[in-house]
């Protein structure tokens, strides 16, 4: 079966403006016992997740195949200009299913205090724009990805708690992006 074409986000020849800060609120999950749920006492900041993206090293991308059936796999990536940055090769599953869907899940791999984020996935090629992100990439991992376009997900929907005791009823967060 062929595949779709990858698809394309715009490359900006200056640097996006950072998202707005999303709307917080606490997640519907009956019978766990969510203090807060109607004052929002105890919500994590964005800036709290942020920080967990941009500390992480692997991260969990999870893509769904054209049979429907999930796909999970460890990636390396950047938390840049408000987004998840990573590259994989064009004919690897993730990319696949990416072309298929676009719709993903990228999670650093620290679950005890997790930050979740729903999006899209969209390709942006190879260009000098991205530049920056080449440089970054290298400093983290020591790998030079000059040359290679990345894919970006944009937050669509996240999720964020501190699981530790009583901590998952008082901190577990969803922002919500305009």
């Amino acid at each position: 079966m062929p595949h779709k074409p990858i698809r394309k986000a715009p490359v900006r020849k200056s640097s996006p403006a950072r998202p707005a800060t999303p709307r917080a609120s606490r997640p519907h999950i009956p019978g766990y016992g969510i203090v807060g749920e109607k004052d929002g006492r105890g919500l994590l900041p964005w800036s709290w997740a942020e920080a967990r993206f941009t500390r992480g090293w692997n991260y969990w991308l999870a893509t769904t195949r054209p049979d429907g059936r999930p796909h999970l796999m460890p990636v390396w990536g950047l938390w840049w200009e408000g987004a998840f940055w990573f590259s994989t090769g064009e004919k690897t599953v993730k990319a696949r299913n990416l072309a298929a869907s676009p719709n993903c899940v990228v999670a650093p791999a620290h679950p005890d205090e997790a930050a979740i984020v729903e999006g899209k996935a969209e390709w942006v090629p190879a260009s000098d724009a991205l530049k920056p992100l080449w440089d970054a990439y290298k400093k983290k991992y020591s790998w030079d990805m000059k040359g290679t376009g990345f894919f970006v997900v944009r937050p669509r929907v996240a999720f964020g708690f501190i699981e530790k005791g009583e901590l998952f009823t008082k901190t577990a967060t969803r922002w919500r992006f305009a």
